[in-house]
């Protein structure tokens, strides 16, 4: 049975990124654990989304049948990212912090997948996710130290973020690896990103 990875990288950096190294080191070890995996990639970083605009979100509730040529354009950035992510089993984001959050672009992504009656539902007993029986692995990483109880702990607005809007779809499943603290000019960045690397376990 085929396993299929979405490969999700926003950094603008290119291979430079350490989020992108690390992203790059989970995508391996899940292909040793399940050789048959395939891997389909979504670089926000080259290939941005559009920002939402008046005609996509009145295509977001839009009846298909209904929808304008202008506002089918529109949807269709939106309807294949969804598609993306129904298809896949395994996600593999990569994540800098910016500004102590996530890229405009990242941003945007999550615009776009976030919609009602298609990625989650509302329901007499709340919000239900229909995105579910996924497995995310998040590659974060920041110059500053953001985890383990630091003083830049409470500025750490990207692993909330991600887990909210995943978990609100349906994916909670998260399993986040975390390469920080390189601003400090006494740790390394490609030491702390190996031992992060040692580190990755494949559920």
């Amino acid at each position: 049975m085929t396993t299929h990875i979405l490969r999700i990288i926003t950094s603008p950096r290119g291979e430079a990124s350490v989020s992108t190294k690390l992203g790059n080191a989970i995508v391996g070890k899940i292909k040793a654990k399940y050789p048959d995996s395939v891997v389909k990639e979504r670089n926000l970083a080259t290939h941005p989304l559009p920002h939402l605009d008046d005609v996509t979100i009145s295509s977001f509730f839009t009846p298909t049948k209904n929808l304008s040529a202008e506002q089918s354009n529109a949807i269709s950035f939106s309807d294949k990212a969804i598609n993306e992510l129904q298809e896949a089993d395994i996600i593999v984001l990569d994540t800098p912090m910016y500004n102590f959050t996530i890229t405009s672009t990242l941003k945007t992504y999550l615009d776009h997948i976030v919609r009602r009656g298609i990625t989650f539902q509302v329901t007499e007993n709340g919000i239900e996710g229909l995105l579910k029986d996924k497995k995310v692995y998040l590659a974060f990483s920041a110059s500053g130290n953001y985890s383990n109880g630091g003083s830049e702990q409470a500025f750490d607005f990207v692993v909330p973020l991600i887990k909210a809007v995943f978990g609100w779809l349906g994916m909670a499943d998260i399993t986040v690896f975390r390469v920080e603290g390189f601003r400090d000019p006494k740790v390394q960045e490609a030491v702390v990103l190996q031992q992060e690397i040692d580190r990755i376990a494949i559920s």
